[in-house]
């Protein structure tokens, strides 16, 4: 029978919970996130290589990954959707919870659970977004009931419980949005995307720089794939031209997990479209990568 990543079924003895929230409630734009998570869990029980060419080992050897998929969630409304998230989450006792989202807004869940562990004022959330998620709430844009607990509102959620905010490839927010990150500067640094040299040069700022950014020693990483160009991450919810570079993205995360303290991560916001699945691999690769990266220690050191 072929091997998986996803090694064990029972999450009390893994290194690593994968927490799966197919949740697609409160998308703006385009649904279909609901069937994210199931579609990446897919690629990483049959197309991420074990073998890891960075450390040259199959770390499924040295390290248990089990997944999780909370049941009934997308017939929930927002706040009840959130809660089982929270519930979810609080539950899982492997050194690392990964989530996978469903829309943003489970992210929310994740980071309420993470704030009975770790002090919110003590962790930096380090996001790599095409938007802020700094809304009120997402009254200005749906025709239903407003929800503090919509995709677009995770982060100032978030900002309010005491994190601090990193929030990478930002290029489309709203003036509220954008006066809110002004107005709070000494607890989040925003790195729009897009501006340009006199020359029409693109300014990427340099890894470095944003590591310098995070003050905290503790780091959760929430990754919505729309951060990522499209050209990489096509299957998204609210795209938007531009974006991370793939290979950056990578080496961004590796040193981000080795300079810092993980203490929790997310990839949310895989919408599959038919016939492409580039969006649901890279999700995936970008989870195996930064498992491994967390377990480089115990990668290395058992490799000989």
């Amino acid at each position: 029978m072929p091997q998986s990543i996803i090694n064990t079924k029972n999450p009390a003895e893994a290194d690593v919970h994968i927490i799966s929230a197919p949740y697609d409630a409160t998308a703006s734009f385009h649904k279909g996130t609901a069937e994210g998570p199931r579609k990446v869990v897919e690629c990483l029980h049959t197309q991420i290589e074990f073998f890891d060419k960075r450390f040259k080992v199959e770390s499924t050897e040295k390290i248990k990954i089990a997944e999780t998929e909370i049941a009934g969630l997308q017939k929930m409304n927002p706040e009840n959707a959130h809660n089982a998230v929270v519930s979810a989450c609080e539950n899982s006792k492997a050194p690392l919870t990964f989530l996978l989202g469903g829309e943003h807004s489970m992210s929310f869940g994740s980071l309420k659970a993470l704030a009975k562990k770790h002090k919110p004022s003590d962790v930096t959330i380090f996001q790599i977004d095409a938007h802020c998620d700094l809304r009120v709430d997402d009254s200005d844009y749906t025709d239903g009931e407003a929800t503090q607990y919509a995709h677009s509102a995770v982060m100032r959620r978030a900002h309010e419980m005491g994190y601090k905010l990193v929030q990478v490839g930002i290029r489309a927010f709203s003036k509220d949005e954008y006066e809110y990150f002004i107005k709070n500067k000494k607890t989040i640094a925003t790195f729009p995307w897009g501006a340009t040299k006199p020359n029409g040069q693109l300014i990427v700022p340099t890894i470095q720089k944003i590591l310098a950014s995070i003050k905290t020693k503790k780091v959760y990483i929430s990754i919505d794939v729309d951060g990522i160009d499209p050209a990489y991450m096509p299957g998204t919810g609210t795209p938007v031209q531009g974006g991370l570079e793939w290979w950056y993205t990578l080496k961004l995360l590796e040193t981000i997990i080795e300079k810092r303290t993980l203490v929790g991560a997310d990839v949310v916001e895989v919408s599959p479209v038919a016939d492409n699945v580039l969006t649901e691999y890279g999700a995936a690769q970008i989870v195996y990568n930064m498992i491994n990266t967390f377990y480089k220690s115990k990668l290395v050191s058992k490799k000989k």
